[in-house]
């Protein structure tokens, strides 16, 4: 293999690339206002702005329905011999989490366990918005900072029972203390999905920051992963007034210039015979973008993304199927090594009613279809161009990131720097994946601490 001819593209290519990028980023647009659109027309007259207490119920009727398609579950076609999860969710290891469901797990405990914290609804541009308020108890001569915090796909409000006592009980070091609200993303869980098309992580970005408009911050701090991640990251562009601060565990900057020069240089330079690594193990460190990996582990986006209500019938119809589809991605996508395991590797992370639990808010609400549809949304006509408009300027609120090893993919500071002009703070974490609020709470939880104290400190320094 000619090595200098390949050094010389590869140079040549990301040279190219990495001058786009540098150029694309000094161009700003102008950002559109977005408009309040109602999301149920025909109910504008009949809803109230009420903030109202609920309560999560796995009714009698609910559960012995599921126990029942869950007991009449047909046999499950058996893995190809030493495969472990290269094919998909290993029927093997689905089969004790069903029966584990079927018959240990305790319903009424884990619906008090649901519902430990203080849930509530609030009418938002024509949706019923689902979400827990926390505040902050033994505050004293603390400061109780908002801070919202956002989940993604296919998780919910369920990865944040860990971290939110870890944010709400006062720190001797800091002066300040979170009140935290944690909604269920629209059409996720129990907040009710649109009518009709349109609602992308864009116009979340709206409807959220309205929620916190209702619960009376006009200024607030934002976090999120996934697609909490890349709400956070709108709400920040679109929203500069409102947002004091933004803290994301999947850092991304996504345009297309930084997508190819992530794709392009590194695969280029993994040609080269001294960047040539072992097939991935739980011992391998952190990683670049892998774009086998990238492939392999993101077909469900382009079906969610074109064709949402098709998978959404089996996923509602079988919790069997709803099981299957989501614990990959909680094996996979906590560390990419466990889908070489036959158990999956899920279990060091979690336990099964963590699991279940985080099934049961799909399930209860019978929402995993209106949930997909975020990936459907995002590329119609018209939110594709809002969506490039957003992601070609620049993030100017103070920002952090939390890196964690095993996300599915990771951009370096001098990338994250072209759309996040004071980044303050990336920290490298010592392990964990993509779902951090539940794999690694304290990890998590002391680097908001962090992160939001030198946001403070940055806004002390620029308000003079």
């Amino acid at each position: 293999m000619d090595y200098p001819l390949i050094i010389t593209i590869s140079v040549g290519c990301c040279s190219v690339v990495y001058a786009l990028i540098k150029y694309y980023s000094s161009k700003r647009s102008k950002l559109i206002e977005l408009s309040e659109t109602w999301w149920t027309p025909g109910t504008e007259n009949s809803v109230s702005n009420d903030i109202r207490p609920y309560k999560i119920i796995f009714s009698e009727e609910l559960v012995k329905d599921l126990k029942n398609r869950l007991k009449n579950t047909r046999p499950l076609t058996l893995p190809l011999k030493d495969v472990a999860w290269n094919y998909g969710t290993n029927t093997i290891a689905l089969n004790k989490l069903l029966n584990y469901w079927a018959d240990n797990y305790n319903f009424q405990e884990r619906e008090k366990f649901v519902n430990q914290y203080p849930h509530f609804k609030t009418n938002i541009q024509g949706l019923d918005i689902h979400f827990i308020r926390v505040k902050p108890t033994n505050v004293g001569e603390k400061r109780v900072l908002p801070l919202l915090i956002l989940h993604g796909w296919p998780g919910s409000i369920m990865e944040f029972y860990k971290i939110i006592p870890l944010l709400t009980t006062p720190k001797a070091e800091y002066d300040f203390v979170f009140e935290v609200i944690a909604p269920s993303l629209p059409g996720f869980g129990f907040s009710s999905p649109a009518t009709i098309p349109g609602l992308s992580y864009i116009q979340m970005s709206m409807v959220l920051k309205n929620l916190m408009l209702r619960l009376g911050y006009d200024k607030f701090y934002i976090q999120g992963g996934d697609w909490g991640a890349i709400i956070v990251n709108a709400m920040s562009t679109l929203f500069p007034q409102n947002v004091l601060g933004m803290h994301s565990n999947m850092c991304s900057v996504m345009r297309n210039e930084v997508i190819v020069k992530q794709a392009i240089c590194q695969y280029l330079f993994s040609f080269l015979p001294w960047t040539k690594k072992p097939r991935q193990t739980e011992k391998t460190s952190r990683k670049k973008f892998s774009l086998k990996r990238y492939l392999s582990e993101t077909g469900y986006f382009h079906i969610q993304a074109t064709k949402p209500d098709t998978v959404g019938v089996g996923l509602t119809d079988s919790p069997a199927g709803l099981a299957a589809y989501i614990i990959e991605k909680f094996s996979t996508g906590t560390n990419y090594s466990y889908k070489f395991r036959d158990d999956g590797g899920f279990l060091d992370k979690f336990t099964y009613d963590e699991l279940i639990d985080n099934l049961m808010i799909y399930w209860a609400s019978n929402s995993i279809t209106t949930a997909m549809r975020i990936y459907a949304e995002m590329f119609t006509e018209s939110n594709i161009p809002l969506g490039k408009l957003i992601n070609s300027n620049v993030v100017e609120v103070p920002t952090a990131c939390s890196q964690f090893p095993n996300e599915i993919t990771e951009q370096p500071i001098s990338l994250l720097r072209t759309r996040f002009v004071n980044l303050l703070r990336v920290t490298k974490m010592p392990q964990g994946g993509h779902f951090a609020a539940l794999e690694e709470p304290e990890l998590l939880a002391n680097d908001i601490w962090a992160s939001v104290n030198e946001m403070e400190v940055w806004h002390k320094n620029h308000n003079k």
